[in-house]
């Protein structure tokens, strides 16, 4: 019998990615968001937010995944990044459900996606400088930026 995502612990999974904190709360929300989804496409005014609510709290266990897998800080803090926007974007769309799924629902939710967000914005920071592989080349310096010089018409 295949197990759910909901029945998969992490001590279970070999993936060192259930280890992270972040993640797992990323992951239980994405769980949790269906029903909520459920609920606003049962409104027509609300149909739009479902998508676009499930495509956010989606996009956070994604960008963390993805995040994970990198070997450059750099690179794993500017995916992160990415993470953090889509958690603000939740939020927004959850203020956005309230009516439909409760302002209790909604809060519960809300609250998850905060600790998320304060979780990465500490994160990030010590992701920039680190790398997974030591033997792995450092990141290549950005390229100079070029300067346009504006001249006042004569």
């Amino acid at each position: 019998m295949k197990k759910t995502r909901k029945e998969v612990k992490a001590s279970e999974s070999n993936d060192p990615l259930w280890r992270m904190r972040v993640y797992q709360l990323a992951a239980a929300l994405l769980d949790e968001s269906w029903p909520d989804v459920e609920a606003l496409v049962e409104h027509p005014g609300t149909i739009k937010v479902a998508g676009q609510l499930y495509e956010a709290v989606g996009s956070i266990e994604a960008n963390l995944a993805e995040g994970y897998s990198r070997s450059s800080g750099r690179d794993r803090a500017r995916i992160f990044e990415y993470a953090v926007g889509s958690a603000r974007e939740s939020l927004v769309w959850y203020r956005a459900a309230r009516p439909v799924i409760g302002i209790d629902t909604a809060t519960l939710r809300m609250d998850k996606l905060e600790e998320i967000r304060r979780m990465l914005i500490a994160i990030i920071p010590r992701e920039r400088d680190r790398t997974i592989y030591p033997g792995a080349p450092p990141p290549a310096p950005p390229a100079p930026r070029q300067r346009r010089i504006l001249r006042s018409p004569e």
